[in-house]
């Protein structure tokens, strides 16, 4: 069993096009032995939000913390925390901070997709 804390692993700043103000930590993924899933935990800023991207796999989203503005597909849905979501694959989607706390998120993608280094905000 791997147990560790959020705290424990560094943030790594997404650095690409469509990007601003969004951190990733990467709590589990191929290097920690997981088969199936990478968890990753994302921390947008205030005024902050991930690309506008769609990719060919599905993930799984959990908003931890903040609101969020997300589109999803064409439309617009107010998110806070405790909300669950689908995203599906090749749907163009978007996460928006849309308030004034920091807005945090965990993302579980498929372990094929984990390169140990942020990717396209999920």
């Amino acid at each position: 069993m791997l147990k560790r804390r959020v705290e424990e692993v560094s943030p790594t700043p997404v650095d690409m096009p469509g990007v601003q103000g969004v951190a990733m930590r990467l709590l589990v993924g191929r290097k920690d032995g997981a088969p199936t899933f990478a968890m990753r935990h994302y921390t947008v800023a205030p005024g902050g939000h991930t690309p506008r991207h769609q990719h060919n796999y599905e993930h799984e989203v959990m908003i931890m913390g903040g609101t969020a503005r997300v589109e999803y597909d064409g439309a617009f849905h107010e998110c806070a925390a405790g909300d669950v979501l689908l995203i599906e694959p090749n749907k163009m989607h978007q996460f928006v901070n849309a308030g004034t706390n920091e807005l945090t998120f965990l993302c579980f993608v498929p372990v094929t997709f984990d390169c140990g280094k942020p990717t396209p905000g999920s």
